[in-house]
């Protein structure tokens, strides 16, 4: 494909799709041009046209078509001094500015948002969720490679997920990055600035990026889109100041104004504390989207009434980490509730179950929250946490334990409490090595990347008759459903154990 041809097909790409119409063909070529460099073109608008209509439908659905024609204009770019470096980093900075050119302005979009919204709020998100692929802005060509399974556990079927949407960076990016002038625009990659901004080597380009304003609970925020969609229209809300994650009465308000709005979508908050928070501490925000987690299908196992709150059906979920779910008409009953049990989280301690309020001055008790309306009714889940760390357990006593490691070290946030794992990119290889190692009996002691699982391999093994060509994918998948099993009970502050469910009941039976 040469570079004339790659233009047109880009202009057919946003014809195609919605992005521009007929009457911008000529005008987006020319803005194109600009940014390659070029002064000249040879086209022919009927031709855009035709070519559009050529496009196959699964070419633009799983982004294959788009991402042959960026890949020959990043080519060019890198060939005639575009860009600095020919890596993923800066081609992506490049073709990034390629698709803003194709991209609306933001009033377009959001005029268009709630237009729809007026016919349904699940006609615009659906709107809003496809405009989002089809400008790049989730490169649907990267999400396709993300490694995908369901786990069957005795808590219901876990969703597991091998991340490999997020580019490695390369080392020239790593050194450009560190080398950089620090810059503080945008503060943060949740902060509305990010719209339209050009990136940099240690920020991502967001010119293809459009946020759509939304009031919650009377302050004004933001709805996007996250461009690595761990779940079906996974979204993030987020404050339209920059201001820090903080669990309170509020929360609860604007999850539940958030849920009124959107009633097709779940939303959540990160907790707000270290080691149980999310990773994005400092700017308020929430996530949610169109899909029902494994928690939300957990039942009940035991149900308890509050003195004052008969009317709010309250109850122990069944679900490896500590969770208390409250239901039923009145949001604000559910919420008066939940206002109730948080402070009482808060200043909770249990010497017995080692569960302190703080140490030293330092908190440690907070709470993910998650919402959601189920028929008539509307729920909030919430689950206990504890960041409290010891010398056994340095990470945190309420986080993955060591053993467990050499699948999943990182902080247990949101969307991990509901039932989506979500594991490193190394696991991919590793795991396919991992198979033949254990294949061809190969000591897993003797490699010093394969040995960390050498402990799991020999527990799991035992487990099975045998373990050839035919069966060895689904057993490893099952495992690694396992191991995430294990490690969301290390995260819950009350064990499943007759001991810990009783230390459970002494919580409750304090609210």
């Amino acid at each position: 494909m040469k570079i004339q041809e790659a233009i047109n097909n880009l202009a057919a790409y946003a014809l195609k799709t919605g992005l521009i119409k007929k009457e911008d063909i000529i005008y987006t070529i020319n803005s194109l041009l600009i940014r390659l460099g070029i002064d000249a073109a040879e086209f022919d608008k009927a031709d855009i046209i035709a070519l559009a209509d050529k496009i196959p439908a699964n070419g633009i659905e799983d982004g294959t078509y788009l991402e042959e024609v960026l890949k020959v204009l990043d080519d060019y770019a890198a060939e005639n001094g575009l860009i600095e470096n020919n890596s993923v980093v800066y081609r992506d900075l490049f073709d990034t500015k390629l698709m803003g050119e194709v991209t609306e302005r933001p009033s377009a979009v959001i005029k268009r948002f709630n237009e729809l919204y007026k016919e349904s709020p699940e006609k615009a998100t659906d709107y809003y969720y496809n405009f989002s692929k089809n400008t790049d802005y989730i490169r649907r060509y990267r999400i396709s490679k993300d490694m995908k399974w369901i786990a069957p556990t005795e808590y219901g079927d876990l969703d597991i997920t091998i991340n490999l949407s997020k580019p490695e960076k390369d080392p020239k990016a790593i050194a450009a990055a560190r080398n950089a002038k620090q810059s503080g625009y945008p503060k943060c990659q949740l902060c509305w600035e990010n719209e339209g901004y050009s990136g940099r080597v240690d920020h991502p380009a967001r010119e293809n990026h459009r946020i759509i304003p939304v009031t919650i609970n009377g302050s004004e925020w933001g709805f996007q889109y996250s461009p690595y969609v761990y779940y079906n229209e996974h979204c993030i809300v987020f404050n339209s100041q920059h201001i820090p994650m903080k669990i309170e009465h509020d929360t609860f308000c604007k999850l539940f104004d958030f849920v009124k709005q959107f009633p097709h979508y779940f939303v959540g908050s990160n907790a707000d504390l270290p080691i149980v928070g999310g990773s994005i501490l400092s700017h308020d925000h929430f996530q949610g989207g169109h899909y029902t987690f494994a928690m939300a299908k957990a039942p009940v196992e035991k149900e308890f009434a509050v003195k004052g709150f008969e009317d709010v059906k309250a109850g122990i979920v069944k679900w490896p980490m500590s969770v208390i779910r409250l239901s039923g008409p009145d949001t604000q009953r559910i919420i008066a509730l939940a206002d109730v049990i948080l402070e009482k989280w808060r200043g909770y301690s249990d010497e017995a179950a080692f569960i302190f309020a703080e140490t030293d001055g330092t908190p440690h008790n907070t709470i993910t929250p998650i919402a959601r309306k189920r028929g008539d009714n509307y729920e909030l889940d919430l689950v206990l946490r504890n960041n409290i760390t010891t010398d056994e357990h340095p990470l945190g006593v309420y986080h993955p334990h060591a053993e467990l490691h050499h699948i999943k070290k990182e902080n247990i946030g949101l969307i991990e409490v509901m039932g989506l794992a979500v594991l490193p990119a190394r696991l991919k290889g590793e795991m396919a090595d991992l198979k033949e190692a254990i294949l061809t009996g190969k000591d897993l002691r003797a490699d010093e990347v394969l040995e960390k699982h050498a402990d799991w391999v020999d527990a799991f093994s035992k487990k099975y008759d045998k373990i050839d060509q035919d069966n060895i994918d689904e057993i490893v998948q099952n495992e690694i459903g396992e191991v995430f099993m294990h490690v969301l009970e290390d995260a819950g502050v009350y064990k499943r154990t007759p001991e810990g469910q009783a230390a459970f009941m002494r919580f409750v039976e304090s609210i």
